[in-house]
């Protein structure tokens, strides 16, 4: 049970006295008592001193007598808890029946036969009776700062609204002056109470119910009840309090009828009762969502003491209920003898916080409740495990009344969290862990070894005997000290003082203690009772089987959220996204950063490395999710691995190759980038060589191929040590590492991939050769020549080294391709490569002749070695066409009268052709001229062929008969120049007209209106007073004018200035 307020009794009536008290009222350290003699009685309350506590009295002495001290040494005289300062006999001839003060304006409210009279409050003297009050039951005070709605000045307005019967009479000070009249509201019956909701209206509970009163607008609005479903007769539309079916039992009790109740509770919230019935409304009369109070018995007065809501029982009951108003339930019940009636001090006339100096009076007796410190009311709430209590105290209280409610809230709710996870309620639990932001380290340290590893809490039976046999050496003492305290683990303490706590407090506590919102019927307190020891509580079973997985299931959502968090502030090379800032006077001294809620702090926040903690936390939110996928979900700790993690490598590696998969492995170890132990296993089963069997995928080396492709160019030794036993294996599928289609491969460094695959094989330095000069277009030269090179190497080592001589023709054709194509390499250094003598190598040469420029040589090795006219010719051909031809005189738009008649544009220089007509003709000696490739040559290539120098290799032997063809095609060569030039002419003149047209008459445009629009010489423009040039800005008058293409004008003068301007124009005119 909590003990948030204790009793003081503060003035108690002597046994002579034989008056009772019949009202109270407090007001700064003053207590106004009436009584029913009518007299009053002003008291003034003393603060309670602080005195040490006396020693216990040992073996008969006192304490005093003990330290050596005379018994007659003189004491402090005790203070007296209040003093009368005053007594007023004739206060009134009847029983002062209620008290109020509008302290603003210095007045004492009274009522005390049935009539309401004002005093001065210093005084006490009558100073006027109100006649219009005569039958009143009640009254009530209210003091509000209002402004004035024109000037905006703010006043202090107290209203005193007073029940006579049916009415509600109002009377208004403002500003220590009573303004205007009395103001009448007549309602459906006679008032019993009245409770100011707001500054302008006013709960009036009658025996019909209980009604909301504006007084401004003197509107009435019933309260009622909310409706139920399947309630008969439709009672959601009842009004609250009204006598019902179920209240006709009143009748047969002397018509007895139970008085209603009100009261104001925290803001904008108010509590109506009436019998055991109790409904919560806002200040606009409206039914809230709440439960009612659970009172065993009708209350004889209700009231609010900030935070809690009171009850007091009737006497015969006695005692006084301390309630939490947002759970309803019973806090702390005070013994009271004969208490009757409370009273709370309005929060802007007592000087406690918000009245929690409140006044509980008997007919003999006033006890003061002194409120304990808040920080403590918490303590004792967890002590006894009522989280859900302390949790709702801290949200009611405001954050000035605790030191770091934030933090106190936190630490609440995750024991509570831990109270639900030893219940085996771990959703609830996890969820409510999350929701008060836990240290991951907190959470996991609730699972077993196997998940939370040497974090975890739970002892094992290996841990309990290694525990035990450190304990054998010191057997006498441990048991020793077991006679004076019997051990109990640590998780245990706060569970055990709990089940004792509730053992002693069942009974008291029996109606509506709740701890973690769980029904005491059904399970145990959320922080463990360990009720018969014969049966141990669910809490202590250990965490196993179809619990631990469910428990694991909330555990990963947990984590999850925590990854996605932590990685706001984390990246993935363990720095921080955005860094700290530097300590400066203006920062806090116990500065944190946002995520500091991820850390666990037990050292001043100044002294914690703040980036290293979160990365160990992250370490340990991964490895912890690993843990959990391994063993619920294996298959999804794959994905783990793809994402960023910050994985124990350590722990992942063991794990992982204990179950057997390895894939998931080798995926984690090339996200932590460990290349080297994932290569080494890779090769380890790919050659089969593991211990364990290892599915088909891993064996070979296309994984590692795989794997040494997704590998960055600046681990190029790395990849070099691991590709030869994938090239030795299987050159094609190990080229790939090199030769694939993608970033890594084509950045490697190039030198290094050659130099290792020329000492593997000549072939697949070829092949990567090929690759990086065909497909990449590398022209560094040096790799063109070392492509040469290693061709000629292979061609020259023999026939043996090549399968067929199919094999070796398509080694020799690939050399001369790659001489015809390439240019990059040395020529004189493969020509002097190439036997001069060997056959094989003839044509090679021809083509390395021709890349240097030696054209005659070439063709003799293709005419007079080779044989070969058709590729003799070819050759002329290929070179005809890759040589800049003369351009044609047409082709250049110059006149015709610029070149003779007779000109020939082949016949400047001799052609390839020329070269390869006089090897034919006038071979060099012992060759003899060959008559048919010439005259074939002259035939299909006569027009390329000039006529001066190709006439005289003729001999004059020869028929004119054999150059027919030669002089046809040299004839229709020269007609098409001629027809070319006649055709340029024509299409010349025809291009002068269109642009003589377009100078004269425009380009032809049309307006909208399809009418043609003058142009060039022929357009108009107007010259007004108003057109100014567009370059000096002057009227133009008679000055001469020129007129731009888009009919811009400017003075004859400005032209040159205006050129700059309209260079982007054809003409001007």
């Amino acid at each position: 049970m909590l003990s948030a307020f204790t009793a003081r009794p503060i003035v108690e009536l002597k046994q002579r006295d034989k008056s009772k008290i019949e009202s109270i009222l407090a007001y700064g350290d003053r207590v106004l008592v009436g009584l029913n003699t009518g007299s009053l009685r002003i008291y003034r309350v003393n603060e309670p001193t602080e005195e040490p506590e006396p020693a216990p009295a040992q073996n008969g002495h006192e304490t005093g007598e003990q330290n050596g001290e005379s018994p007659d040494q003189p004491t402090t005289p005790k203070i007296k808890p209040a003093d009368l300062l005053r007594e007023e006999d004739k206060f009134s001839r009847r029983p002062i029946q209620q008290l109020a003060i509008i302290k603003e304006a210095n007045i004492l409210v009274s009522l005390s036969d049935s009539h309401v009279s004002i005093h001065d409050l210093q005084s006490y003297t009558l100073q006027e009776k109100l006649e219009k009050t005569r039958g009143t039951t009640t009254f009530a005070v209210t003091s509000n700062i209002v402004k004035d709605p024109s000037t905006g000045i703010p006043s202090i307005v107290s209203r005193l609204a007073v029940a006579v019967k049916r009415k509600i009479i109002l009377w208004t000070w403002q500003d220590m002056e009573l303004t205007g009249d009395a103001v009448e509201i007549t309602l459906v019956a006679a008032v019993k109470s009245l409770t100011w909701a707001t500054a302008t209206k006013i709960v009036a509970g009658m025996d019909p119910g209980f009604v909301m009163v504006d007084i401004e607008s003197q509107e009435v609005q019933d309260i009622n009840k909310p409706g139920a479903l399947g309630e008969a007769g439709g009672q959601g539309g009842t009004r609250f309090g009204a006598v019902s079916s179920s209240g006709m039992g009143y009748m047969g009790m002397g018509s007895w009828v139970p008085k209603p109740m009100s009261t104001r509770l925290g803001e904008g919230e108010m509590l109506l009762t009436k019998d055991v019935n109790s409904l919560f409304i806002d200040t606009d009369g409206n039914a809230l969502d709440k439960r009612q109070v659970p009172w065993p018995t009708a209350p004889e007065a209700i009231a609010y003491s900030y935070p809690y809501m009171l009850a007091l029982q009737a006497p015969s009951k006695g005692g006084l209920e301390v309630r939490n108003p947002d759970t309803l339930n019973l806090l702390q019940t005070i013994a009271l003898p004969n208490a009757n009636f409370m009273h709370v001090p309005q929060p802007n006339i007592s000087l406690a916080h918000a009245g929690k100096g409140f006044l509980v009076a008997s007919d003999r007796c006033i006890w003061r409740m002194g409120a304990q410190n808040y920080e403590s009311q918490i303590d004792e709430l967890v002590l006894n495990g009522r989280y859900d209590e302390a949790i709702s105290l801290l949200g009611m209280l405001e954050d000035t009344l605790l030191q770091d409610k934030e933090g106190r809230m936190r630490e609440i709710k995750m024991l509570k969290a831990q109270g639900l996870f030893d219940l085996r309620k771990y959703r609830e639990s996890l969820e409510l862990f999350s929701e008060a932001k836990a240290p991951p380290e907190r959470v996991i340290a609730l699972y077993p070894k196997s998940i939370a590893g040497d974090l975890s809490s739970i002892k094992t039976e290996k841990d309990a005997e290694r525990e035990a046999g450190q304990e054998e050496p010191n057997a006498e003492d441990s048991a020793e000290g077991s006679k004076v305290a019997p051990s109990t683990p640590a998780s245990l303490v706060g569970r055990s003082m709990l089940g004792r706590f509730r053992a002693d407090q069942k009974k008291a506590d029996s109606d509506t203690a709740s701890v973690k919102s769980l029904k005491q019927d059904d399970v145990s307190d959320a922080a463990g009772t360990i009720g018969n020891p014969s049966e141990p509580a669910q809490a202590d079973k250990p965490l196993e089987g179809k619990d631990l997985k469910i428990a694991i299931n909330e555990l990963r959502a947990f984590l999850a959220q925590c990854r996605v968090q932590i990685k706001r502030y984390l990246n993935i090379n363990g720095t921080l996204k955005e860094p700290l800032p530097a300590p400066s006077e203006s920062q806090p001294e116990d500065y944190k950063p946002p995520f500091h809620y991820f850390i666990p702090q037990s050292v001043p926040p100044e002294q914690i490395d703040w980036a290293a903690k979160l990365l160990e936390v992250a370490q340990l939110v991964d490895t912890t999710l690993f843990r959990a996928y391994m063993l619920v979900s294996p298959s999804l700790a794959g994905p783990l691995f793809r994402l960023d993690n910050f994985c124990d490598p350590d722990v992942v590696n063991e794990k992982l190759y204990q179950t057997g998969r390895y894939a998931d492995l080798i995926d984690f170890l090339h996200g932590k980038k460990l290349h080297r132990h994932a290569l080494e296993l890779l090769e380890k089963f790919g050659k089969n060589e593991a211990d364990e069997e290892v599915s088909p995928a891993l064996q070979g080396p296309r994984r590692i191929v795989g794997y040494l492709q997704q590998l960055p160019p600046e681990m190029i030794d790395l990849i070099l040590e691991f590709a030869e036993w994938p090239l030795r294996t299987d050159p094609g599928l190990g080229m790939e590492i090199f030769l694939a289609d993608t970033e890594n491969a084509e950045t490697l460094p190039r030198h290094k991939v050659l130099d290792f695959l020329q000492q593997i094989d000549l072939k697949l330095a070829v092949k990567y050769l090929e690759h990086i000069v065909e497909e990449l277009n590398d022209l560094t030269p040096d790799f063109h020549q070392r492509l040469i090179d290693l061709f000629l190497e292979r061609l020259k080592a023999g026939r043996d080294q090549f399968e067929n001589d199919e094999e070796r023709e398509r080694w020799r054709e690939r050399l001369q391709t790659f001489l015809k194509s390439s240019s990059q390499y040395n020529k004189i250094r493969v020509f002097k490569q190439l036997p001069p003598d060997d056959p094989e190598y003839y044509e090679s040469r021809a083509i390395v002749l021709s890349k240097m420029g030696s054209h005659k040589q070439a063709l003799q090795i293709y005419v007079f070695q080779l044989k070969d006219y058709q590729k003799a010719e070819e050759y002329c051909n290929q070179i005809y066409l890759s040589t800049p031809q003369p351009i044609s005189p047409t082709k250049s738009f110059q006149p015709t009268t610029t070149l003779p008649a007779t000109y020939d544009p082949e016949d400047s220089e001799p052609s390839i052709y020329h070269i390869l007509l006089s090897l034919y003709l006038t071979p060099p000696s012992p060759h003899q001229p060959n008559w048919p490739p010439a005259l074939d040559l002259l035939s299909k290539h006569g027009a390329r062929l000039p006529a001066a120098t190709t006439l005289d290799l003729v001999p004059p032997t020869l028929p004119v008969k054999e150059l027919e063809s030669y002089f046809r095609g040299r004839i229709r060569n020269a007609n098409s120049v001629m027809n070319e030039e006649r055709i340029v002419a024509r299409l010349r003149g025809v291009e002068k007209v269109e642009i003589e047209t377009a100078v004269l008459l425009g380009d032809g445009r049309v307006d909208k209106h399809g009418r043609r629009v003058p142009g060039g010489l022929n357009r108009r423009v107007v010259i007004d007073e108003d057109r100014h040039c567009a370059v000096c800005h002057k009227r133009f008058g008679g000055s001469a004018i020129r007129v731009y293409p888009d009919n811009s004008v400017v003075h004859s003068g400005c032209l040159r200035g205006s050129v700059a301007g309209k260079r982007n124009t054809n003409s001007w005119r």
